[in-house]
C-alpha cells in the first residue's frame, strides 16, 4: 500500500475511532459495562456481514444478473493480470463475466487474495486492449490496497453510534433517561459526520485505485480515455455500431453505485474522442453547483475531477496532459441552485409555517381548529408539489434534439428539466443483466442515455421490468420525456412509441399524478371549510 494512501487510511481510522471511544467512555459513566456488549454486537455483525457478503454476492450475480464465473478472458488481460499479481504478490483474483453491452467493472472479496473482478461484455465491446486493463488495474488496485477490509473497519463507527442513538432514544423510563437521550442526538450527530468522512475516505481511494492503475499500465491516456467511454459515454468511430449501456456501478467498482441514473455520451471526433466533446461533458461538473452537492454524498470524485488528477500524471510517462479544461464560466449559476432547494423545501416550509400559525393562534385565543388546519396544511402541500412539478415536468413543448445536446446542457438538476424528443433504439436495461429492472438504455447517432420509467404506483415498475420491457429491445423508437441530471444525466420518460406502429406504447404517468394532486389538493380544501 502506498505510504500516502497508508497514512490518509491511519489518521481517518485513528479520528473516527478516537470520536467512538468518546461516545463510549461518555456513554460508561451512566450504563457502566452494558456499552461492551453494544460494541461486542456491532463487531460481530460486522464482522459476520464481511466474511459472508462475498458468499451472497456471487449468488446474487449468478441469480440476478446471469453473471458466469467460467468464462476465460482474452489471454493479453490473463497475461496483464498474471503480472500484475506477481508484482503485487496476490493471487489471481476470480473473474465474473456478464454477458451484457453495459460498460461496467467492480470488486468485492474480503482480501486482496480473496478478490472477485465482475466485467461486463460491454467493457471488452467499448474499450480498447489498453483501456481494458487499465479499468481492471483499478480493480486490482482496491483489492492490492484492501479497500475492502479499510472501508468495513471503518463501517463499524457509524453502525454503533446509530445504534446508541436508537437505544438511548427510545429507553425513557429511567430517571438518567434525559441524559442518555442527550447523548443519544449527540451519537446520531456524529453518525452523520462519521458518514460524510467515510465518504471522503472512500474518494480518496478512489484516487490512490486510479494511481496504482497508471503505475501498473504506465498508460494514464489509456485511463482516462477508459472513463470518459464509460463515465461519459463518449467512445470512437471504431466502436459505434457496438450496443453500449451504462449500468450502476459499486462502491469499489469504476463509479458510484448510488450515481443511479446511468448515462450518457457518446460523441465522435474525426480519428478519436473529441477533446471539445469532453469538455462539453465536463461543463456541468465543474459549473453546475449540485455537482459538488452530489460528490459530496458519492463514494466516487466526479468524473472531471479523476480526468485532471490523470492528466496531471501523464507528463511522468512522457504523454501530453489528457485533457486541460479551458471554458471559461459564464456565470456563478449559485442563484440557480438557491432556487432549486427553494423549490424542493416548499412542502417542508409550508408544513413548518402551517404548525407555526395553528401554534400561534392557539396561544392567541386559546382555542384552534387542529383538524381543519391539518386538512389546510395537506392541502398546500399539495398545491407546493403541484408548483414543484412544474419545474420537474415542465409541460412547455417538447423539441426534437440530440444526447450530444443534452448532455452540452449546463442549468439542469433533479429539479429543473429540459423537455425533449429522442430517437434512436433500445438496447437493453438500465441495470444491465437485471431481471427487476424497468429502465431502458437508448442509443441515437450521438450517444446513449438513461431511459427512467417511474410510475406513480410502483408496484407498475416492477410490473414493467417483468412484463413488458423486452417488447422495446432492439426496436427503434421516439421519446417523449424530461432531461435531468442528479448526478448524472437521463430522462424521465413521458411517451414511447415504436417505429412503424402508430399507437402510444406507454404513457408516464405524469397526469395521473398530477391528476392526484389536484384532486388531493381539492378534498383538503373542502374538508378544512366544512371543519371550520
Amino acid at each position: 500500500m502506498k505510504k500516502g494512501l497508508l497514512g490518509v487510511s491511519l489518521f481517518t481510522l485513528t479520528c473516527l475511532y478516537c470520536v467512538l471511544f468518546a461516545v463510549v467512555f461518555l456513554i460508561g459513566l451512566f450504563v457502566g459495562a452494558e456499552m461492551s456488549t453494544l460494541i461486542l454486537i456491532s463487531i460481530i455483525v460486522l464482522v459476520v456481514q464481511f466474511l459472508i457478503a462475498p458468499f451472497f454476492t456471487d449468488l446474487s450475480m449468478k441469480w440476478f444478473y446471469k453473471a458466469r464465473f467460467d468464462c476465460q478472458p482474452p489471454e493479453y488481460l490473463v497475461n496483464f493480470i498474471n503480472s500484475v499479481c506477481a508484482q503485487n504478490n496476490m493471487k489471481y483474483p476470480k473473474i465474473g463475466y456478464i454477458d451484457d453491452g453495459a460498460p461496467n467493472a467492480f470488486t468485492y472479496g474480503r482480501t486482496k487474495n480473496d478478490a472477485r473482478i465482475i466485467l461486463t461484455r460491454g467493457i471488452f465491446d467499448l474499450l480498447t486492449p489498453e483501456e481494458v486493463k487499465a479499468v481492471v488495474a483499478h480493480e486490482l488496485g482496491h483489492a492490492v490496497h484492501y479497500d475492502m477490509a479499510v472501508m468495513t473497519m471503518a463501517q463499524l463507527i457509524p453502525l454503533v453510534l446509530y445504534y446508541c442513538y436508537e437505544i438511548f432514544t427510545s429507553n425513557i423510563d429511567d430517571e438518567d433517561s434525559g441524559k442518555l437521550a442527550i447523548i443519544g442526538y449527540i451519537a446520531y450527530v456524529l453518525y452523520i459526520i462519521s458518514d460524510y468522512i467515510i465518504l471522503w475516505l472512500s474518494r480518496q481511494r478512489e484516487y490512490y485505485a486510479d494511481s496504482f492503475a497508471v503505475e501498473s499500465t504506465r498508460n494514464p491516456s489509456a485511463l482516462a480515455e477508459a472513463l470518459v467511454k464509460i463515465g461519459y459515454g463518449l467512445s470512437t468511430n471504431s466502436s459505434s455500431d457496438q450496443k453500449r449501456s451504462v449500468s450502476k456501478g459499486n462502491a469499489l467498482g469504476i463509479f458510484d453505485s448510488n450515481a443511479s441514473k446511468s448515462i450518457a455520451l457518446v460523441s465522435y471526433g474525426t480519428g478519436g474522442v473529441s477533446k471539445n466533446n469532453i469538455m462539453h461533458a465536463m461543463k456541468w461538473e465543474m459549473w453546475n453547483v449540485w455537482a459538488k452537492w452530489y460528490e459530496l454524498h458519492s463514494t466516487h470524485p466526479m468524473v472531471s475531477k479523476r480526468l485532471k488528477a490523470i492528466s496531471l500524471r501523464c507528463p511522468e510517462f512522457n504523454q501530453p496532459a489528457y485533457i486541460d479544461f479551458s471554458f471559461q464560466q459564464p456565470e456563478s449559476y449559485l442563484d440557480d441552485f438557491l432556487g432549486e432547494l427553494f423549490i424542493l423545501a416548499l412542502p417542508t416550509i409550508c408544513t413548518i409555517g402551517g404548525l407555526v400559525l395553528m401554534l400561534f393562534m392557539f396561544v392567541a385565543t386559546g382555542d384552534v381548529n387542529v383538524g381543519a388546519f391539518c386538512f389546510g396544511i395537506l392541502a398546500a402541500i399539495m398545491i407546493c408539489n403541484l408548483i414543484k412539478l412544474s419545474f420537474t415536468h415542465k409541460s412547455t413543448q417538447f423539441n426534437p434534439t440530440s444526447v450530444f445536446n443534452l448532455l452540452s446542457e449546463v442549468k439542469v438538476s433533479g429539479v429543473t428539466s429540459v423537455p425533449c424528443v429522442l430517437e434512436g433504439e433500445i438496447i437493453g436495461r438500465g441495470d444491465p443483466g437485471c431481471i427487476f429492472n424497468e429502465d431502458f438504455v437508448l442509443k441515437d447517432q450521438t450517444g446513449i442515455i438513461f431511459l427512467d420509467f417511474k410510475h406513480v404506483f410502483r408496484i407498475a415498475d416492477k410490473f414493467m421490468a417483468l412484463f413488458k420491457n423486452k417488447a422495446f429491445f432492439n426496436k427503434r423508437v421516439r421519446v417523449t420525456g424530461w432531461y435531468r441530471r442528479s448526478p448524472v444525466p437521463y430522462v424521465e420518460i413521458y411517451k414511447i412509441y415504436i417505429d412503424g406502429e402508430n399507437k402510444e406504447r406507454h404513457m408516464k404517468s405524469f397526469g395521473l399524478t398530477r391528476f392526484l394532486y389536484i384532486a388531493a389538493a381539492v378534498i383538503f380544501a373542502v374538508l378544512m371549510f366544512m371543519s371550520f
